[in-house]
């Protein structure tokens, strides 16, 4: 038996371009992992150290009945198998529990969005909108901009390198980002109207007590799914009207300037 054995290295240029091409091939791999999984990972660290510590909005676990709940087949279901079962685009999946019932009453059919930290500038909202990839979706329409209520603003988010604020498939992802006191603006009917942040959380799909209407203040909810690229929660940012007075200011000189010229005819 042998006590020793040498084995001739390779060190041509051949068997050197080959190693360093198996190098940058992991690292760049690894790169591409990281940069993936990153937004979800990070979005999840901050929203459990964060998001319910600073709570100000109690979110009880379901407002849906127990019956519901084990009579969902898997497409009405929230898991995350069965999510790549579903459309996303349409409204209606996000809390596949409530179905929305379109108030006709309502005069307004449209209106405008714009969140200037985001740099969201005039996204149309549709009232009782279905398709999120061409418009943000006023989900559950009963009151307007302006009055006392709940506003629920679906809006389309992915990971922050697809953002682009004037496609509403990605015009909610930096959402996260906003803090308490931020201002987002609402114009409807000629009207701007003023809403500043004052919470945010994340729920379950099946949280739908998030939807529901409250009539002590003008409120406005935009919700957008969490983590980054992902539909596996909601995000819920929480804002009230700022500038009421100056709105009905603004609409008493408006009617009565209407009234005087229709007193002049």
């Amino acid at each position: 038996m042998s006590l020793y054995q040498y084995v001739k290295k390779d060190n041509s240029p051949q068997k050197k371009a080959i190693n360093y091409f198996s190098y940058v091939s992991l690292t760049v791999g690894a790169l591409l992992l990281f940069w993936s999984f990153y937004p979800i990972i990070s979005f999840e660290i901050y929203s459990r150290l964060f998001f319910q510590k600073n709570l100000a909005t109690p979110v009880p676990r379901s407002d849906i009945a127990s019956s519901l709940e084990a009579a969902n087949s898997i497409l009405g279901s929230s898991t995350v198998f069965s999510n790549n079962l579903r459309d996303f685009t349409q409204a209606d999946l996000w809390f596949p529990t409530v179905a929305q019932n379109i108030n006709t009453q309502l005069a307004l059919k449209d209106y405008y969005l714009s969140i200037p930290k985001l740099n969201i500038k005039d996204s149309h909202v549709i009232v009782g909108g279905e398709d999120l990839s061409k418009s943000l979706v006023h989900y559950l329409p009963r009151t307007l901009p302006g009055e006392y209520g709940n506003i629920v603003i679906f809006g389309h988010s992915t990971l922050p390198a697809l953002y682009n604020p004037k496609d509403y498939k990605t015009v909610f992802t930096y959402l996260p980002s906003l803090d308490n006191g931020d201002k987002i603006l609402i114009t409807a009917g000629g009207v701007q109207y003023q809403y500043e942040v004052y919470d945010m959380f994340v729920v379950d799909p099946d949280q739908v007590s998030v939807l529901q209407n409250m009539t002590d203040a003008a409120y406005l909810t935009l919700i957008t799914c969490v983590p980054p690229g992902t539909y596996w929660k909601r995000l819920v940012v929480r804002a009230k009207l700022t500038n009421l007075r100056q709105v009905l200011k603004r609409s008493a000189t408006l009617v009565g300037k209407i009234t005087n010229e229709k007193s002049a005819k």
